[in-house]
């Protein structure tokens, strides 16, 4: 049997499968929503019969929990390789927003509407330490570098704080994605947060 890459060709070509479905699948998510898209619409696009969709993605919440793993991981990479580098606690706060608000500009509002819809369902099963969402687990490891530096009140709770912060900042960019002020008001946002949690003298 045929291998590249240490796969075999089946298990290469089913791969790309997957892959060609994901893709049409998020192209379809993009222009109707999750809930509106048809699955016809996303094999046809694919090039695939019906029934190998439902082999590689059981649901179409299956494609959006692909996403969102992959998104997860993209977001927290660019956000480590910011604190990397010198900074300080409001730069890593405002690199949070960053590429989430680039995240935002890639899904599209309709798609995005639907990700945090889903990363945020009470319905999934999730770790109690928040490692299943990398980018609060990183902004709690900042908030935690800072306290130590003498910089956050003692008695913050790191990844309570970063949950808070990021689940407010959410929030935010859902119910306010058409003000004109919305940058004005994301701004605001990340200074009162860093001076609720900052140290006092």
């Amino acid at each position: 049997m045929a291998v590249a890459d240490g796969l075999s060709a089946r298990e290469a070509k089913r791969l790309q499968t997957r892959e060609r479905l994901l893709g049409a699948a998020i192209a379809e998510f993009k222009r109707s929503g999750m809930a509106e898209a048809e699955v016809g619409t996303i094999v046809a696009a694919a090039g695939v019969a019906h029934g190998t969709f439902f082999f590689h993605f059981p649901t179409k919440e299956h494609v959006l929990f692909e996403l969102e793993r992959r998104e997860e991981q993209r977001i927290t990479k660019q956000f480590d390789q910011f604190v990397a580098k010198p900074h300080d606690l409001l730069g890593a706060l405002r690199e949070a927003v960053r590429v989430v608000l680039a995240l935002e500009r890639r899904l599209g509002k309709l798609l995005f509407k639907d990700f945090l819809a889903l990363h945020f369902s009470q319905s999934r099963v999730l770790a109690e330490d928040g490692q299943d969402h990398p980018l609060i687990v990183s902004v709690a490891h900042e908030i935690e570098r800072a306290q130590q530096r003498g910089e956050v009140d003692p008695e913050v709770n790191p990844v309570n704080s970063a949950v808070f912060y990021l689940l407010g900042f959410y929030a935010l960019m859902i119910t306010t994605s058409d003000w004109p002020t919305r940058d004005a008001l994301l701004d605001d946002y990340v200074a009162r947060t860093l001076r609720s949690i900052e140290a006092r003298p």
